[in-house]
């Protein structure tokens, strides 16, 4: 019985030690385990220092400012804030009457113009016809005398029904001339009173301004058709006696001649004055192209400062525009990595929107000099350490990628940035 003991217990005791060198034999073999874990946990899921930098910052874009090139009142504006606008799309107007007003009275001056460069056309036509009528007449004053003299009335009478013409359409304008000084002396007073606006008195203005005009131009044509009677009456009496005399006919081609360059110089002057008034319109008319207010680029609105019912002077602010093809990302990296990173480095951008998918970007630009922290890192420590801003552009954001959004970034170093 003893002996059965004795074995027993020597049993349990090899048991034990088995035991404890089977345990002493497992420790180093879990240590090389976690210790293989770890590393191809870091290797496979931790970004190496020596071939990637981390970076945080915030996603930036380049804003377009749109304003006005005229001051005006604001008529109305076509988008809000987060509206897509496209290039060249008209997204304000400037209230335009007063331009409008300013182009109706150019209108009429280029009108008047444009009449004086005809009549001077008209003139060099008539005189030009009275020289060659006077050549053939010197060549057939006896055979033609009767012909030249019936020829000369009819100037007479072309010219004396062109200037009952020009009589008739004085006195029109003339009559629509007195209209529109009542009409003007009418809206004034109530402009005075504060019953109308000054806008609409300023038409009536106008409208009083481009009749003068209009009279004025008649009463040069009217001037124009009495000195073409004049000289129908002269050339009729020269008709009737250039028989007579031979030098008559040369003594009248010698003054139609003179009539005839003082005819081109009234031609010349007149189409001056047309294109002065032309340039006027076109600058008026540039004017109004400029009250409808077009976007730059394709992109959406991040601001809008002003509001239909401005009033607005050159150079203000209307909108703020951002394309969101073209953002990038802003960050900042320590002093003591700044050497590994040039423009040019490619990177990888992560959202908190989407992590599992990063955009592909570039390096665009590197700080000049550096700065502290920015104050919205929130550890004290890191607050005093000198950094560099840097920016990287977004290679093809896809819409994913908008201003304000946090992101961070991996930069992709070289084989040269590592060594």
């Amino acid at each position: 019985m003893q002996n059965t003991t004795i074995s027993k217990f020597d049993n349990s005791s090899d048991v034990s030690s088995n035991k404890q060198r089977r345990v002493q034999w497992l420790i180093p073999l879990a240590a090389v385990l976690v210790g293989v874990g770890v590393g191809v946990k870091y290797y496979f899921f931790s970004p190496a220092e020596d071939t990637a930098i981390e970076l945080s910052g915030r996603i930036e874009g380049y804003e377009t400012d749109v304003g006005t090139t005229v001051s005006g009142r604001v008529e109305a504006i076509a988008v809000r804030e987060g509206d897509r606008v496209q290039a060249d799309q008209t997204i304000a107007q400037l209230d335009d009457d007063e331009l409008q007003a300013r182009l109706r009275g150019t209108q009429a001056r280029l009108d008047n113009r444009q009449q004086q460069v005809k009549q001077a056309r008209s003139q060099i036509e008539v005189i030009q016809s009275n020289i060659r009528e006077t050549k053939l007449n010197r060549q057939q004053a006896q055979d033609n005398s009767q012909g030249s003299i019936e020829q000369a009335q009819a100037n007479l009478e072309a010219a004396t029904a062109q200037l009952e013409q020009a009589q008739a359409q004085k006195q029109e304008a003339q009559a629509q001339l007195k209209l529109a000084k009542a009409d003007r002396d009418r809206f004034q007073r109530l402009w005075e009173q504060g019953v109308v606006p000054k806008q609409r008195y300023d038409q009536a203005q106008t409208e009083w301004e481009s009749l003068q005009a209009t009279v004025q131009a008649r009463q040069s044509a009217v001037n124009a058709a009495q000195r073409q009677v004049n000289a129908a009456r002269g050339q009729l009496r020269q008709a009737k006696t250039s028989n007579l005399n031979p030098e008559i006919f040369t003594e009248k081609l010698q003054g139609l001649r003179e009539q005839l360059e003082q005819a081109r110089s009234r031609l010349e002057a007149a189409q001056a004055d047309v294109a002065d008034a032309q340039a006027n319109k076109d600058q008026i008319q540039a004017q109004l192209d400029d009250l409808a207010i077009t976007s730059p680029i394709d992109g959406f609105v991040l601001d809008r400062i002003a509001e239909p019912g401005e009033v607005l002077s050159s150079g203000k602010l209307i909108l703020t525009v951002m394309d969101l093809d073209e953002v990038y990302l802003r960050g900042y990296v320590p002093e003591g990595q700044i050497g590994k990173i040039r423009v040019g480095q490619p990177a990888h951008i992560y959202l908190d929107s989407n992590p599992e998918q990063p955009l592909d970007a570039t390096v665009s630009a590197i700080d000049n000099q550096a700065s502290f922290t920015p104050e919205n890192i929130y550890f004290k420590r890191d607050r005093v350490k000198q950094v560099f801003g840097i920016k990287l552009s977004i290679d093809n954001p896809q819409g994913f990628a908008k201003p304000g959004m946090p992101a961070d970034a991996e930069i992709i170093l070289d084989s040269e940035s590592t060594n």
